[in-house]
């Protein structure tokens, strides 16, 4: 898809990777580091999309590339056309970055950040002014005099929100933001989410995170990032259920690496019930016996002192029949609690990033 827009002069995106690649070269007798292993990647305009993975996955490595702090070893990305080997000074007066780690000046205030960084978009006057109220505003720093505090005197969750906010002054058409959350609270994750939704309306936004939750509220497409590589993209929204035609291969390490020919995203957060029980330990291998009836592929992922957790495939079973056999057994077992829930985003993402299928050869 990649090499097909790469070709096509008229191709409306914003982001374009080609085969970006990162090594860090090895120090004192260690190997080199592949931090990012030839990512290929297309984002259009009004489109956020997020990258899940553990720490050391490479999120930040190709962020770094992507915002000119370092360069790829090899491959190019296009910001709106614009090469990031060699057109980086015109790509920044288009470009807003939160970084991982705050970059703030202790004894500067948050307005005097935002003049600062609006000034080199090019703002002036009554529409600087104007901007920086209005993202002080967006972010709650504005009233009680906030904004006109000093820095170093900012919680650590205020210091994220003004990150936030400098990263999208001066309308930017690219928006990086690398785990713009981190040390929020409730309330202020949810306001920071809903500046972020309204902002992507208008430009492209490439997001890193850890929150499942907050992925699905603010993604478009997803990809889970392990060992510097995407192991399956798709729509949030309707979460993972197969990988159609998997492949596996062991790398020189002996690490098993899963390779998609296709994959397939339906059904909202996966292919598998999770059905929780508790009940007396000596009563174990009857739950167990009842499960496997109702669902004969049922998978047990946890076990302790009564309480079992079964993987329960969809396609093998109704929930109204999960909650009849429950009311059944109750008359002979002693079920002091038992649940049924989906799948969740969280439970797929840990099982891609420990390299396993999530559902076996579900179709």
């Amino acid at each position: 898809v990649v090499e097909q827009l790469l070709m096509d002069s008229n191709a409306n995106q914003a982001i374009i990777c080609d085969n970006l690649r990162k090594v860090y070269p090895g120090k004192d007798g260690n190997p080199d580091k592949l931090a990012v292993r030839g990512l290929s990647l297309a984002l259009p305009k009004g489109q956020c999309f997020g990258m899940l993975g553990p720490n050391g996955a490479g999120k930040t490595s190709f962020i770094s590339m992507m915002v000119g702090l370092t360069k790829p070893t090899s491959g190019t990305a296009y910001a709106h056309g614009m090469d990031i080997r060699m057109d980086m000074d015109d790509i920044y007066t288009n470009m807003g970055v939160c970084p991982q780690h705050d970059l703030l000046w202790e004894t500067l205030t948050g307005k005097e950040h935002l003049f600062f960084y609006a000034r080199l978009k090019n703002l002036k006057g009554a529409a600087l002014v104007k901007a920086v109220n209005d993202s002080l505003k967006s972010v709650t720093l504005f009233h009680g005099g906030v904004g006109d505090k000093q820095v170093g005197k900012y919680s650590g969750g205020m210091k994220r929100r003004l990150s936030v906010a400098i990263s999208l002054i001066g309308d930017p058409k690219v928006v990086y933001m690398d785990e713009p959350s981190t040390g929020l609270d409730p309330a202020s994750r949810n306001n920071l989410w809903n500046i972020v939704k309204e902002a992507k309306r208008n430009r492209a936004i490439i997001l890193t995170t850890h929150s499942m939750e907050e992925a699905e509220v603010l993604c478009d497409r997803l990809g889970i990032f392990v060992d510097g590589e995407f192991q399956c993209l798709g729509n949030p929204k309707e979460v993972y259920i197969s990988f159609l035609n998997l492949k596996y291969y062991c790398s020189n390490t002996s690490k098993i690496i899963y390779h998609c020919n296709a994959i397939q995203l339906k059904a909202r957060y996966g292919g598998a019930y999770i059905f929780t029980v508790t009940t007396p330990p000596e009563q174990e291998s009857e739950i167990e016996q009842l499960v496997h009836r109702l669902s004969p592929s049922a998978n047990k992922i946890y076990n302790l002192s009564g309480t079992q957790k079964f993987e329960l495939p969809k396609q093998e079973v109704r929930i109204a029949d999960v909650f009849h056999a429950v009311e059944r057994a109750k008359s002979r077992l002693s079920i002091h609690a038992w649940g049924l829930v989906d799948t969740t985003l969280e439970d797929v993402f840990i099982k891609v990033a420990k390299g396993a299928p999530v559902f076996n050869d579900v179709a």
